[in-house]
């Protein structure tokens, strides 16, 4: 397929290029440098900016999908508007490109651990995660009120860092999934795997799921 990916050098877009390239897909990055991303059969790397709608659209144009693996510098003025402000202009780029399917790299925080109760929403919860959070789940309810597109956003599970590539772990909806010791955890490896799978065997068309091991 050809992938549009927003964010094709962070911290969890670098690992879905990864997945993406080994899966034979053809990936345009769009990121702030493209000179960062080296050379590669199946990418073309593209300067981008998420918050510029317009431009945005022209990159969009012409592929199956869109990737968003977005999110606001850690030392962005507004984090929670800036992310707020790039989900609205990636899915108005979006729509206005033509591209019908849009995956979005989402957060733990808005997953339930009882009902009506986020995970963000506990005292315990770290303060300086709490606004790049709220703004991710500000994103999943734009998501929720735009019937055009067929979305999905995919939460990964509270602790999310580097670690194997195993192709086993669980899925859920939008309840936070614990193992048998109580952790909620997954590999960026596996997170990238669960977002490929999904992008080439559609099981969640206009909703979230989150993975988990």
């Amino acid at each position: 397929m050809k992938i549009a990916l927003i964010g094709a050098t962070g911290f969890v877009g670098s690992h879905i290029l990864e997945e993406a390239l080994s899966r034979a897909h053809e990936v345009t990055a769009i990121v702030r440098r493209p000179d960062r991303l080296p050379v590669r059969p199946g990418l073309t790397a593209k300067k981008g900016d998420a918050l510029e709608e317009d431009a945005l659209a022209g990159l969009l144009a012409g592929h199956d999908a869109v990737i968003a693996a977005y999110n606001a510098d850690r030392d962005a003025a507004d984090v929670y508007g800036t992310i707020v402000t790039g989900a609205r202009a990636i899915i108005a780029a979006t729509k206005k490109a033509g591209v019908k399917r849009l995956l979005v790299v989402g957060g733990a925080g808005s997953l339930e651990i009882a009902p009506g109760q986020q995970v963000i929403d506990q005292p315990d919860f770290p303060a300086a995660w709490k606004a790049g959070a709220t703004g991710t789940r500000e994103f999943l309810y734009q998501l929720r009120e735009e019937p055009d597109l067929d979305w999905t956003f995919l939460s990964p599970a509270a602790m999310l860092q580097p670690g194997e590539r195993t192709g086993k772990f669980r899925l859920g909806a939008d309840q936070l999934l614990t193992d048998a010791e109580g952790q909620c955890r997954i590999s960026l490896q596996d997170y990238a795997v669960a977002m490929i799978d999904e992008l080439e065997e559609p099981r969640h068309i206009r909703r979230r799921f989150c993975v988990a091991y």
